[in-house]
């Protein structure tokens, strides 16, 4: 995942799954996961951003 901010917004890029895996309860499948939280390499207020990202479809 990479992240980055420029004129104030935030872009995030993650790479999608080529097939979407079905979620634990079986009611999505995930796109796109972080899989927890990752500590960016962005600052916010002198500190490192942390983003948890998870991008699904309903079945």
């Amino acid at each position: 995942m990479k992240a980055k901010i420029e004129n104030n917004k935030l872009y995030i890029e993650i790479e999608i799954n080529k097939e979407p895996v079905p979620s634990a309860s079986g009611k999505t499948s995930i796109v796109a996961s972080t899989r927890g939280n990752i500590v960016t390499d962005v600052m916010v207020d002198g500190k490192p951003l942390t983003i948890g990202l998870n991008a699904y479809i309903k079945r």
